[in-house]
């Protein structure tokens, strides 16, 4: 229910860490079906791809449904990448790069496997921050779509807490220099722990204390 109302800076945050710039009230109009003017028709499907990710999330975790397996990972992705991916609703098929660093992500011939063991991996971690934040990373860098892999990886990180009952981890656009300022140094090295404490730090206080009375 809570995340439910956090929709619209969900999404907010999402899309501005992209570099599209909609304010809170742009997507609180958008999300009601009015188009706002500005703004490319692009970034607006973006934004939309993005909401309705969410809401097929919401309704995946009501039902008892959401799981972490291939199909489902990228029946989302073809919600969430829709015409803005080179593909969408598949992994990728050839090389990415990713800007800023020399790391390379894996080869697609791998990507079936490595998704396996991401998963058999997640599965020996206890604690489930530590376990959500796990399949976010790896997803990131991994590379396992041609494009939309971080927001991917976050759906799934926050799919997990919120169908054990969690509160999601909103990244917000404020903090985009810190964000990115340490993924660069995780592509390269794959240690997870700065990244893991930065993800934390993002969990709202308020919801928690709320979730807690």
């Amino acid at each position: 229910m809570l995340a439910k109302r956090q929709l619209a800076e969900f999404v907010c945050d999402a899309v501005n860490l992209e570099g599209i710039n909609f304010t809170l009230p742009e997507i609180q109009t958008l999300l009601e079906g009015v188009t706002v003017g500005g703004h490319k028709i692009t970034d607006q499907q973006i934004a939309l791809n993005q909401a309705d990710t969410w809401r097929m999330l919401f309704e995946l975790i009501e039902k008892n449904q959401f799981e972490i397996s291939l199909k489902k990972v990228c029946d989302l992705h073809r919600i969430a990448a829709k015409e803005e991916a080179l593909e969408w609703g598949k992994l990728r098929s050839g090389g990415v790069i990713i800007a800023g660093t020399d790391y390379l992500p894996p080869q697609a011939d791998l990507l079936p496997e490595l998704f396996e063991r991401m998963v058999d991996d997640a599965s020996q971690i206890s604690d489930i921050y530590d376990r959500a934040i796990h399949y976010f990373l790896t997803m990131a860098r991994c590379q396992f779509f041609y494009d939309v892999n971080k927001r991917m990886g976050r759906f799934i990180m926050n799919g997990l807490l919120l169908s054990c009952g969690y509160p999601a981890i909103n990244l917000p656009v404020k903090r985009k220099l810190e964000f990115n300022q340490l993924m660069l140094p995780f592509y390269e090295t794959g240690d997870q722990k700065p990244m893991n404490t930065f993800l934390r730090s993002c969990l709202d206080e308020i919801i928690i204390k709320i979730m807690k009375e």
